[in-house]
């Protein structure tokens, strides 16, 4: 008996405990794999923060070749003549060059060679905008726009990159001063998770809701992109950039223009070159009134209404009404209607209140499905996104005119299944 005994199998039962304990811990070693792999995606050092946010004017590429008594006397002449340069490329007044001394705040050394008695250098002036601006007047003065999200994207190899790794394309966005421009840039870094809330698929989305939504983190009203393709000739060879300037959540097209660089050498100076190329269509496209706000983009979120929507709201209001009255007619009784005073109302006035809405947001349709029937529901005068979660939890913002009660029984009116808290509401499909 004890010989029977001592001859089980791999599989008897005292071996199975073992089995589910091993795999339990490969079930573990997987999760936590799985949370290293979305910790991933957003960690490390994947954006270049912006290093010229200054509101200052900066003219940059300024080649000077000049000579002097000493070293330091040909240096000081050539940030003179620089100085100089760059006022006339500003098309600014003739000045001294005591008074030019006066107005610029930073001398940008981009490269330079320092000889005995010569000196050879490519420089950046930067003007202080408050000094400076008196004298230059036009677009100097002009108004600028509205702050527009910026999305660079750069494509190489039939791969299309933002933020998902750091880039050239970015960089030279990064490295551009717009204090001399008309647009209001709104210039991502690239760290945290704005590789995932723009990203390449962002900038082909046509949804109003995620757009407001991605819009109202960064503070932008609009957004602008700016697509590069890089093409490699052969190693080592030359590189052809294509340049395309896009505006909105469509995705218009302005212009394209196309840049070469005749080494992988080259190709820091060709973008930034197409950067300012860039930013002149912008600034072009604003001039002609292109760069016009999206009423989609502002509708149910306290802004303007576009004329045709808003005129089949009131379509919409004048049939509920016609048919309440016939609806009273057909049954006889007129309803008394009395006189309430109200404190802090005007007559005739509704009184709105904000209140905080909670909605599960499995997917992205579940998202837009929820904000467009929470918008079509009567008294709702505005929504606004105050957090996004996909796969969990979304909050919104509801301005109503009415109170808690009244919005929960529209909400269950239209499907929703509502749970009531204080000032709050939680719905549900």
């Amino acid at each position: 008996m004890s010989a029977t005994l001592s001859l089980r199998g791999p599989d008897a039962a005292p071996h199975r405990p073992l089995r589910r304990w091993l795999g339990a811990a490969a079930l573990a070693l997987a999760l936590l794999g799985g949370g290293y792999a979305l910790l991933a995606q957003v960690a490390g050092e994947r954006g270049i923060a912006p290093t010229a946010a200054s509101a200052d004017i900066e003219v940059r590429g300024i080649a000077v070749d000049v000579q002097g008594k000493s070293a330091e006397d040909a240096r000081a002449n050539g940030w003179r003549e620089a100085q100089r340069k760059a006022w006339e490329k500003l098309k600014g007044p003739k000045l001294s060059d005591g008074q030019l001394q006066g107005l610029v705040s930073a001398i940008v050394i981009e490269r330079e060679r320092l000889g005995p008695r010569r000196y050879i250098a490519t420089l950046g002036v930067v003007f202080d905008r408050q000094r400076a601006g008196s004298y230059l007047g036009g677009a100097q003065q002009a108004a600028r726009s509205a702050p527009l999200l910026l999305i660079p994207v750069q494509e190489t190899g039939g791969a299309y990159i933002t933020f998902e790794q750091r880039n050239p394309w970015q960089r030279a966005w990064a490295e551009f001063n717009p204090g001399a421009s008309r647009i209001d840039y709104v210039r991502l870094s690239g760290a945290g998770g704005d590789s995932l809330l723009v990203n390449f698929g962002q900038a082909s989305r046509r949804s109003r809701a995620w757009w407001r939504s991605t819009l109202d983190q960064y503070g932008a009203t609009d957004v602008l992109m700016a697509f590069a393709r890089l093409e490699h000739q052969f190693p080592g060879g030359p590189v052809t950039g294509t340049f395309t300037a896009r505006y909105g959540p469509d995705s218009r097209p302005l212009e394209t223009f196309t840049l070469k660089a005749s080494t992988p050498d080259g190709v820091s100076a060709m973008l930034a070159e197409a950067v300012e190329r860039m930013d002149l269509i912008f600034t072009g496209a604003l001039s002609a009134g292109k760069l016009r706000p999206d009423p989609t983009l502002r509708l149910g979120a306290g802004g303007e209404i576009d004329p045709a929507i808003q005129r089949l709201i009131e379509i919409g209001r004048a049939a509920q009404a016609r048919r309440s009255a016939e609806a009273a007619l057909a049954s006889g009784i007129v309803p008394r209607i009395e006189s309430v005073p109200v404190t802090g109302i005007e007559p005739g006035e509704i009184q709105l209140r904000t209140i905080t809405v909670q909605f599960t947001t499995p997917d992205a349709a579940a998202f837009d499905a929820a904000l467009g029937a929470v918008r079509g529901t009567g008294g709702v005068r505005a929504v606004g996104v105050t957090s996004t979660a996909i796969g969990g939890t979304s909050v919104m913002a509801v301005t109503y005119a009415g109170s808690l009660e009244e919005l929960a029984a529209a909400l269950e009116a239209r499907g929703f299944g509502v749970r009531r808290g204080a000032n709050a509401l939680a719905i549900s499909r």
